[in-house]
């Protein structure tokens, strides 16, 4: 009758620390609150009106000692639980290798999941317990917020923007998945399930195409290629070294750093492929007319996910020339 979960359980190696912060903030709260209650109903009742306190005519009106201990030591434990925040902070939102990737795209009003093997869920999320996770995600609409409470982990979810975030679950188990941005009428309704499953179920379940994927599922990549080879002339004059209109080659493109026409350089990352993309205009390669058609519009954000997992693909082999 009174098993009421004030609290979502930890299932991550990050929301173990994120946890262990919150409780310490916590019981400092307490701690420094009971010494203003308690002091202040000390002190209102041994010096209430009707009592004959001793009046002190020596008293001073400073205490150099006092002042500096009250102001000092909450500014270190200030400064400590910063440093401490800031840390974990880092740990779930700034870059880590070796992490299993996972696409989100969030809709009105349902969250869509891609693996890199091309096994797809919907309001459902599949991952391995001990392995780091990677989750890239974008709004196809209005903005969400990505939230799975037993991790200790939020990301909002906005439109024309790959936000990612990192953790790594601990416990199997089956945990909620919630939108914690307020997005529309149904916004209540986007909620979802995040199974946590042994390494070796999980590599079966992923190999077997999920739950509601064929076991012949393309590969995010393979996928990528389809829709390379099927949309305009992207196959014709980015791949073609003699193609009479003149593209970058992107073989070897995704991770190095490119001259634009302006004189600037930016670091082909998902964010530069993703706009190139659909508004290939922005950001003009040096050296290179801006020909390429927007395709803003024409293609699903699943579809731009896709295309830059198969451009990310060809980042190890060489253009063509060698070069």
């Amino acid at each position: 009758m009174w098993n009421i979960p004030f609290l979502p359980p930890t299932a991550s190696k990050e929301g173990e620390a994120i946890s262990a912060l919150y409780w310490t903030i916590s019981w400092l709260a307490v701690f420094f609150g009971s010494i203003v209650l308690f002091g202040a109903i000390y002190l209102a009742v041994k010096y209430r009106a009707s009592n004959e306190a001793v009046r002190r005519d020596d008293a001073v009106e400073t205490d150099m000692k006092l002042e500096l201990t009250w102001t000092l030591l909450p500014l270190v434990l200030a400064l400590a639980i910063f440093a401490w925040a800031a840390k974990l902070y880092a740990d779930i939102y700034a870059p880590r290798e070796g992490a299993y990737e996972v696409f989100v795209i969030g809709k009105q009003w349902m969250w869509h999941c891609q693996h890199p093997n091309g096994v797809r869920e919907n309001n459902e999320l599949h991952l391995p317990a001990g392995r780091l996770i990677k989750v890239t995600a974008i709004s196809q609409d209005v903005i969400h917020a990505f939230s799975i409470p037993a991790f200790r982990v939020k990301r909002d979810v906005v439109p024309g923007r790959y936000n990612t975030m990192f953790f790594t679950p601990t416990q199997p188990g089956k945990y909620h998945l919630f939108c914690t941005e307020y997005c529309g009428t149904k916004h209540s309704e986007m909620i979802g399930w995040v199974y946590v499953m042994q390494p070796e179920e999980f590599e079966k379940w992923l190999a077997g195409g999920g739950a509601a994927a064929a076991p012949t599922a393309m590969s995010l990549e393979e996928q990528g290629k389809q829709v390379f080879e099927g949309v305009g002339a992207c196959n014709t004059c980015h791949m073609n070294p003699n193609s009479a209109v003149k593209a970058p080659d992107l073989r070897g493109l995704f991770g190095s750093k490119v001259k634009l026409a302006d004189g600037s350089t930016v670091v082909a990352d998902e964010a530069y492929l993703r706009e190139s993309i659909l508004n290939p205009a922005a950001k003009v390669v040096a050296g290179y007319q801006a020909a390429m058609p927007a395709y803003q519009g024409v293609l699903s954000e699943e579809q731009v996910v896709q295309l830059i997992a198969y451009i990310k693909s060809l980042a190890n082999q060489k253009p063509a020339g060698g070069q």
